[in-house]
């Protein structure tokens, strides 16, 4: 029984610095400007205590099902926040996006981690007042009650905190936004709706590459785009090479910048797709592409409303999107990654924001390797403002 009741609190101790974790993400790193900013960071750490009440008091069970059990009810509640702690990490570490319960799809894991994690503690708490010789339908009983209570208490006061927050940042409407309106009584176009690029941009695109979680490198790109004039840097460190690179396209005239040479004029076929944000929306973001997009709600990004669509794509798909991916991952064939991307759409009916990735085999990349990833995060601002595209230097 002692050994038991041991493993059971190092699965609630494991269970608490999940939650924990996306409770410090929220405390320390969202700060939209609201009113009670800190106060929704305080409300995600209710989560973290019911959690070490079930260190202090742990559901041990006497027969092995009930053991396995609440060992299975423990993983099941890993399962679902792990991935969503990951996603609110990249949520706010995106710096753009103002809610934290911005859809019902975005939610629903949090609620499942939420209730599994009151149950794993009510059980504790019901073995504790009624006694480990009490029946086991009566404890069985009380653990669901008490977990019903905890998660609804829990959730509401952090839901109730969260809105008053986004609700009081929803009324200060910003004068302006290089994201596009920010009119917040009008709503962007649904994720399969029509929507386009802007005739201009200022232009900003990250790429980073891991592999069996050791980064092999990035890529940061800032430019400029005028109707199908495009003038851009690359700053390239991997694995592959090291140096600036770069693409210009000006009228009938074209250039490129290499690693080992400064800018020298080209052919468009050595430019290829290089306007970056067209080149995305016209391979990745087809209206074929779009017609099944999963939505995650709307968001506030920089003042600016915008609904956050989600497709899945593939490795080809990807690399063909964003060509600067070659730079990171070489010759490797990516005929089987998979993986998704997120874009924003605003009020404009504009994309200004794309953001995801692929991973897969990672053999023809390093030998030995087993799996890689590529994430990319692209944004388009200052949509369709006077951009005037001069000539690289020499």
């Amino acid at each position: 029984m002692r050994v038991r009741t041991l493993e059971l609190r190092l699965i609630g101790l494991v269970l608490a610095g999940c939650w924990a974790v996306a409770a410090a993400y929220v405390l320390i790193g969202y700060r939209p400007g609201g009113p009670i900013d800190i106060a929704v960071g305080l409300a995600a750490l209710i989560p973290t205590a019911i959690a070490l009440v079930g260190v202090i008091w742990p559901p041990v069970a006497h027969g092995d099902r009930g053991f396995t059990a609440m060992t299975w009810l423990a993983a099941g509640c890993l399962l679902v926040l792990i991935p969503s702690t990951a996603d609110v990490s990249g949520q706010i570490g995106g710096r753009g996006v103002q809610t934290l319960l911005p859809s019902v799809e975005a939610g629903y894991p949090w609620v499942l981690g939420l209730f599994g994690t009151c149950l794993f503690t009510g059980f504790g708490i019901a073995r504790r007042r009624l006694g480990p010789w009490a029946m086991r339908r009566r404890r069985i009983v009380r653990g669901v009650l008490l977990a019903t209570g905890l998660a609804a208490c829990s959730g509401l006061v952090f839901a109730a905190v969260a809105m008053a927050n986004e609700l009081a940042l929803r009324d200060r409407v910003a004068a302006s936004s290089r994201f596009g309106p920010t009119d917040l009584d009008r709503d962007p176009p649904s994720c399969g709706g029509a929507m386009g690029i802007g005739t201009s941009a200022r232009l900003t695109v990250h790429l980073d590459a891991a592999v069996d979680g050791r980064s092999i490198g990035s890529v940061d790109v800032a430019g400029d785009r005028s109707v199908a004039d495009v003038h851009w840097l690359a700053y390239v460190a991997s694995t592959q090479e090291l140096g600036l690179r770069g693409a210009a396209t000006i009228g009938d005239e074209n250039w490129i910048r290499d690693p080992s040479v400064a800018w020298r004029r080209a052919t468009p076929a050595e430019v290829g797709d290089d306007d970056l944000d067209l080149t995305a929306f016209r391979i990745a973001l087809s209206p074929d592409s779009r017609a099944a997009a999963q939505t995650g709600g709307l968001s506030i990004i920089e003042g600016a409303r915008a609904r956050q669509c989600r497709i899945a794509i593939d490795g080809p798909t990807f690399l063909a999107a964003f060509p600067q991916a070659a730079w990171l991952v070489g010759d490797a064939d990516l005929a089987h990654w998979r993986g998704q991307l997120d874009y924003w759409v605003f009020v404009d009916g504009q994309i200004g924001r794309i953001q995801g990735s692929v991973n897969g085999d990672a053999a023809d990349i390093e030998t030995g390797a087993l799996q890689a990833t590529v994430r990319v995060d692209l944004t388009a601002t200052d949509r369709d403002a006077t951009i005037r595209i001069t000539p690289p230097g020499p």
